[in-house]
């Protein structure tokens, strides 16, 4: 798991930033209450986003443990995928350039995500075993 050293790294810094700077600017609690309460949420709006980005603090301590990583790749990607569903697909693909606040950086993280939770890739053996439990 070397290999993927820069990779958390890089990935815990950018969980971080995203989530520290809101539980001191009440960021988070505007997107609770602002936005997610607004499309649906309510009243749990302000929790959801709490629990949001205190998922990502667990997950960047996680990667940069080198613990759990798979949890904390899951976790994530299931989080980031619920933002492209609920807030960056009606946006399109760019964060910036040709459009505003689409789904490029969030597919971005998703795709390094797998890379650290898979460092080896795929192998036709998992996929294999994963048929004989089901």
């Amino acid at each position: 798991m070397k290999g993927t050293l820069l990779l958390r790294i890089a990935v815990a810094i950018i969980l971080l930033t995203h989530s520290v700077f809101g539980m001191f600017n009440n960021g988070i609690n505007d997107f609770g209450n602002l936005y997610l309460n607004q499309i649906g949420f309510a009243p749990f709006g302000v929790f959801l986003a709490w629990s949001i980005k205190l998922s990502h603090v667990i997950a960047a301590i996680l990667l940069l443990l080198n613990k759990y990583v798979k949890f904390a790749g899951f976790v994530t990607i299931f989080v980031l995928l619920m933002g492209i569903i609920l807030v960056h697909f009606e946006e399109g693909w760019f964060v910036v350039g040709g459009g505003r606040n689409g789904v490029e950086y969030n597919f971005l993280l998703i795709v390094v995500l797998i890379a650290i939770m898979f460092p080896n890739g795929f192998k036709r053996m998992q996929f294999n075993n994963l048929k004989e439990k089901l």
